[in-house]
């Protein structure tokens, strides 16, 4: 079973040590503040992967997984605070669910030499293993996203975006402004006009952005939002009467209660996903083995949502990483620099997918020495508000390789610089 860690609890955690057997999964989670909203159920879906695998299977390669869980707020000095507390318990990854908290972290395990796993969000240039030996961002990072938005609304307009005006409206934070380099040589490429908007944190007053875009007339908004800064979006495009199927949002912006609070008026409304939501054999096994056992990390409401099966997603890619550390090492009990190794060797595959119970929830990819970032790929979906569910529109779409390419290289090869790293794998 996990346990839970308030900021306050901090001591507590630190003067308990590990016991023997476990392997260790802190969650860096944030269940208050703005951002619960995605925060629940992402670290539900997080803790409930773990509690199954030790319930069904008796844990990782046959030692149990623990996952103490610490509150951030989604506040990056919580979140550091939180890594401090809990680093020394024998922790094998961290997955902070927060691009400031990473920024902040990224220097400290590499330090530490502690594996850092920010899948879809977080540093995008972290996808050069040459530079960024202990940080990871598969499957897909930002930058992949706002070329895979592009691509598809290429699709959408025969081909060309040529003359087009597509309007950024972003959360005015590290996380809101990774896509901005990526968009700006895009509509170079492409010949698109684009706009930034920024949002302020959280997002609850936007009438202003709303106002120009009305003023503007942009054809498409793209929103790279979180946490109350989405449902009010949504619910101001409604309220100029913009057109839902020309607002398309990314992967942190395309879950239910994203949409649910605008009714009617947010039906069309698009997102990328970076995993399918459908039922999944491996739900029926979370709902006997951990809810019906009253194991869950929440209530189980969120069993099947779009955010509950990311967090389930992430677990899982960290329980498989463990395995692999577990196999090239030929030791159950690994470290955090086996565990490295570990996620550096991750090859998923359709079959091994498969065979967890969750068939298609990301496409195909392998992680090596040199790519920490994973295929890219993303699906479009929309949507339904009459039947309240999420319905793909395309299969996974690959990004633009020949842009996002240079643009890691540019940055990575910068922060090596400037931090004095040696660039590795050659």
């Amino acid at each position: 079973m996990t346990n839970r860690l308030a900021p306050l609890a901090l001591g507590v955690l630190l003067a308990a040590g590990p016991a023997a057997a476990d392997l260790v999964f802190p969650d860096l989670s944030y269940r208050t503040g703005p951002f619960a909203a995605g925060g629940v159920p992402f670290s539900d879906g997080y803790q409930d992967y773990f509690t199954l695998v030790n319930e069904r299977d008796g844990g990782i390669g046959g030692v149990k997984a623990r996952v103490p869980e610490c509150e951030t707020a989604y506040n990056t000095e919580k979140g550091v605070e939180c890594y401090e507390a809990t680093k020394g318990d024998g922790a094998l990854i961290y997955q902070p669910l927060s691009t400031g908290i990473t920024y902040q972290l990224i220097p400290k395990v590499e330090a530490d030499h502690i594996p850092l796993h920010t899948m879809g969000y977080g540093r995008t240039s972290a996808a050069n293993g040459k530079v960024f030996e202990w940080v990871f961002n598969y499957p897909a990072n930002y930058w992949d996203g706002a070329s895979v938005i592009v691509k598809y609304l290429m699709d959408e307009n025969g081909g060309s975006l040529e003359g087009k005006k597509i309007t950024l409206l972003y959360h005015n934070s590290a996380y809101g402004k990774e896509p901005i380099p990526t968009l700006e040589a895009l509509s170079k490429k492409h010949g698109f006009k684009l706009t930034l908007i920024p949002v302020d944190s959280p997002g609850q007053s936007q009438k202003s952005q709303w106002l120009q875009i009305r003023r503007e007339r942009p054809d498409v908004v793209v929103m790279w939002g979180w946490g109350v800064m989405n449902q009010v979006a949504i619910q101001e495009a409604a309220n100029i009467n913009f057109p839902m199927d020309h607002f398309i949002g990314n992967w942190w912006a395309g879950a239910e209660h994203d949409v649910a609070p605008a009714g009617m008026a947010a039906d069309g409304y698009k997102a990328l996903n970076m995993n399918r939501v459908v039922d999944y054999p491996v739900f029926a096994d979370i709902r006997s083995h951990v809810i019906d056992k009253g194991l869950a990390a929440g209530d189980g409401s969120y069993v099947g949502s779009v955010l509950y099966t990311r967090g389930m997603y992430a677990a899982m890619l960290a329980v498989e990483a463990a395995k692999t550390a577990q196999e090239m090492t030929g030791t159950a009990q690994i470290d955090a620099a086996m565990m490295r190794d570990g996620m550096e060797h991750l090859e998923m595959t359709d079959a091994r997918m498969e065979a967890l119970g969750m068939p298609g929830i990301g496409p195909e990819f392998t992680v090596s020495c040199a790519d920490h970032g994973g295929s890219g790929m993303a699906i479009v979906q929309q949507w339904n508000a009459a039947d309240k569910t999420w319905v793909p529109l395309t299969d996974f779409i690959a990004p633009d390789a020949e842009v996002i390419a240079p643009l890691i290289e540019a940055d990575s090869t910068a922060f090596a610089a400037e931090n004095g790293i040696a660039p590795r794998c050659d």
